[in-house]
């Protein structure tokens, strides 16, 4: 949905409008401006910033915000072995300076017509790896034995922690960046009890062989915890963040399940992975309650101040000619037969964004549809995220790195699951977007940074531009930094540095109360970043 000029409609359309993004362009209205002269700074210091809310923004005026979809590439690994089964999911990726590492439960389901066997193999949590994170490679680890050999990739198995146990195939794995972490610990995981209703933390010097941190389950009687549950180290707050499933309302305890209501996201804080405070759930501007499956929460790597979630939204749409008419209905069939949301229940994946953890932007568009029919997809378990956005070379020669993010697809289809690449340009999750003709612009609330070069994330037309104008608080262009004197940029990259007249001095506005200009036309702005050139 295009947003209008702000000074054009009415207060009533400007909150429809708004609610229609999922209150991703809840603007002020005309007049803002110049109404709040002694409105409370917002200083932006060196920090990348990008338009996946409305922080920053005041005014749009012919010009929205535009989610982008990521683009499918190659499927990066197949969950095919014995161990692993039909059902392999909850996935972790990362980065960790040497390598990719990627996490998962390994889960095998059979279904006949009524019935629905798990039983087959225990529970794992298993370990690939990569060198550029498109090819993957699942090592013999050696650790655990499974039908008499220890020629596989499980890195961990069930067993008793403590006074409970440990499931591993409710994983969560990331790289400490705590730079206060021990030696011992630099990777650690998050698991699901499968006792006492809660969370266990384990630590790793390797990334392969793990230790309990608490044997005591953490986050007792807080949450369901029945998906993918997280934990990582959020450099902002210097503290660590936990982000679990709950139902909205029911009973949930040691002795009952009796669930209700939608599934929802809870988090907490903590200073040490085992004492947690601050338990909050999760709210969102403008978003209905909606079924949330998982929810992927992590820093966005280049801008780490603001975390991106990509929850998995989950539907059952129940029996109809469309159902029926989507790939595989012998088997959707089959295993509706056995409990019938596993056969008419569909999922996708979206994308919301924080500044605080706890209060989000939820985009109600979906961020990753199931996509063009075709066997394995359109069903229960498709489409889930891993966890999380990890940042690889372009395919593109010559061109700077883009970011890959992966998701489930042929998930309890066939021998087994597989998982998808998918690619985004750099910091391209929502852009400020006009189109051509008279273009639009973005005003942004005010300021302060720190640095003397200002860099974009865009991407025009051939006939396309942006223009940057610096104004002060009253919305007057400061000398040397007016539109006029701004030169139109066009290209497509992700750090273009912009020019105003010659001798003009960006380094005397550092530190002071400024507001940002954009003209686009024909074109995407993705990001924006002050800082000293390197």
């Amino acid at each position: 949905m295009k947003i209008k000029d702000i000074t054009r409609f009415s207060r009533r359309d400007w909150i429809k409008s708004a609610g229609a993004l999922g209150g991703a362009c809840a603007l002020l209205p005309a007049g803002h401006l110049l109404a709040n002269k002694e409105a409370d700074i917002i200083d932006i210091g060196s920090r990348r910033e990008l338009f996946v809310d409305s922080h920053l923004i005041d005014q749009l005026r012919g010009a929205r915000l535009q989610m982008h979809h990521p683009i499918p590439r190659g499927i990066a690994i197949v969950h095919d072995e014995p161990w692993e089964g039909t059902g392999s999911g909850y996935h972790s990726i990362f980065y960790d300076g040497e390598k990719y590492r990627m996490y998962y439960k390994a889960w095998h389901l059979e279904v006949t017509r009524g019935r629905l066997n798990s039983g087959r193999h225990p529970l794992y949590c298993c370990y690939a790896e990569s060198k550029d994170g498109i090819h993957w490679s699942k090592p013999a680890l050696g650790l655990y034995e499974f039908n008499g050999s220890r020629k596989n990739n499980i890195t961990l198995a069930p067993g008793p922690v403590g006074s409970t146990k440990v499931d591993p195939g409710h994983p969560a794995i990331f790289m400490d960046t705590n730079p206060n972490a021990a030696g011992d610990a630099k990777y650690k995981a998050i698991f699901r009890s499968a006792g006492k209703t809660g969370l266990l933390p384990f630590k790793s010097r390797d990334g392969l062989r793990w230790k309990p941190i608490t044997t005591d389950p953490i986050l007792h009687g807080l949450g369901a915890f029945d998906s993918q549950n997280l934990a990582f180290w959020d450099p902002t707050i210097r503290k660590y963040r936990a982000y679990w499933r709950i139902f909205t309302s029911g009973t949930i305890t040691d002795k009952v399940w009796k669930p209700a209501g939608h599934r929802a996201i809870r988090t907490a804080v903590s200073e040490d992975m085992v004492k947690w405070t601050e338990v909050k759930d999760l709210t969102y501007v403008n978003s209905p309650s909606e079924q949330l499956y998982t929810n992927q929460i992590k820093p966005y790597h280049r801008a780490p101040h603001i975390l991106i979630g990509l929850p998995n939204r989950y539907l059952d749409r129940g029996p109809s000619d469309s159902m029926s008419a989507l790939p595989d209905p012998e088997n959707r069939e089959l295993r509706a037969s056995s409990v019938k949301r596993y056969g008419y229940a569909l999922s996708e994946s979206l994308l919301m964004a924080s500044r605080d953890g706890v209060h989000f932007t939820r985009w109600n568009e979906a961020f990753l549809r199931p996509g063009i029919q075709r066997p394995g997809t359109w069903q229960y378990g498709a489409q889930y995220i891993g966890w999380h956005i990890v940042e690889t070379q372009s395919s593109l020669p010559g061109a700077p790195n883009e970011l890959s993010l992966y998701a489930t697809e042929g998930y309890w289809h066939g021998k087994g699951s597989a998982l998808r690449r998918y690619t985004l340009r750099l910091d391209g999750f929502v852009s400020v977007n006009a189109g051509a003709g008279e273009g639009g612009e973005l005003i942004t609330k005010p300021i302060k940074f720190s640095g003397t070069q200002l860099s974009l994330n865009l991407a025009t037309s051939v006939s396309g531009s942006v223009r940057v104008e610096i104004q002060d608080l009253n919305g007057k262009p400061i000398p040397g930094f007016s539109l006029k004197d701004c030169p139109e940029i066009f290209g497509d990259t992700h750090n273009r540095t912009v020019n105003w007249k010659p001798g003009a001095n960006l380094g005397k506005l550092s530190g002071k109360p400024v507001r940002l200009r954009f003209v686009l036309k024909d074109a995407d702005l993705y990001s924006f970043k002050f800082a000293k050139p390197d």
